[in-house]
């Protein structure tokens, strides 16, 4: 929703009019190429939902009756461990919720963060059985369990919902991609301000937006790909030129100014 130019963090994607027209055609489109479609789509809920002709996945998920489950989970709980039986799908509906794997030595690493409007746990669909990492409430969530059985007949029964399900799909697959492409090419100080500025959803209405309340730098590093005493280092930096605030109090919640993206756009 890759193809490479000569510096890798550009990645282009299939709709976006960078690839057509051989560069992007304003701010907004290059903010698109640097970040992803994934991203942009995430960022700008209001124009996946007159994509998908006003269709809203929060009413229709909640008319599912049976196999559906409304769960209320509190901050640090588990949703699933790694090796649990793989058997139903999940939707945020509020919170955020922190998808990691543990090696066969221990070593652990964070996958995705996911919010509100997303699905994970969907490798059951895929004939899945046992889940592949863990799934942990960053924040108080509340969460839709649908059954495995329930999802695949909603997806059979409703076309308007499983069109925005395999985008969705195919979104978060070409996220991974891009993950990969920054891991590879780019330095950490140019990852870490990719991922704190998809994490802050930057984009939206231009405003700045709270991150993950009380995120951890070893969060960070595992996310980046480095160590802790360089996000530290980073974070500070970014903080001096004026990129983030910490809004302080119990929470420690993150704010990030839409001037860090000086930072990914810099070659």
């Amino acid at each position: 929703m890759p193809e490479t130019k000569q510096n890798c963090s550009k990645v282009t994607t299939p709709g976006n009019p960078a690839r057509l027209g051989g560069s992007p055609q304003s701010e907004t489109e290059r903010q698109r190429v640097r970040l992803g479609d994934y991203t942009y789509w995430e960022m700008m809920p209001a124009l996946a939902a007159q994509k998908n002709g006003g269709f809203d996945p929060n009413t229709f998920l909640a008319t599912i009756g049976k196999g559906r489950k409304i769960l209320s989970v509190a901050k640090k709980r588990v949703i699933f461990a790694q090796g649990d039986g793989a058997d139903a799908v999940f939707y945020v509906q509020k919170g955020k919720v922190r998808l990691t794997v543990v090696s066969k030595i221990g070593k652990e690493a964070t996958i995705a963060i996911v919010g509100e409007g997303n699905f994970f746990g969907e490798g059951s669909l895929a004939g899945q059985l046992l889940r592949m990492g863990s799934a942990v409430a960053m924040t108080d969530c509340e969460i839709l369990r649908v059954e495995k059985k329930a999802m695949i007949d909603v997806l059979h029964r409703e076309p308007a919902f499983s069109e925005r399900f395999v985008a969705y799909l195919l979104a978060r697959n070409i996220r991974y991609e891009e993950d990969l492409v920054d891991q590879l090419f780019n330095s950490s100080e140019k990852r870490l301000a990719r991922v704190l500025l998809l994490l802050a959803h930057f984009g939206k209405e231009g405003i700045p937006e709270i991150v993950i309340p009380k995120i951890s730098q070893e969060t960070l590093a595992e996310m980046v790909g480095t160590t802790r005493s360089r996000v530290s280092f980073f974070m500070n930096r970014f903080r001096r030129l004026g990129f983030i605030d910490y809004a302080g109090g119990a929470e420690g919640a993150l704010q990030v100014h839409s001037s860090l993206l000086n930072v990914v756009l810099n070659d």
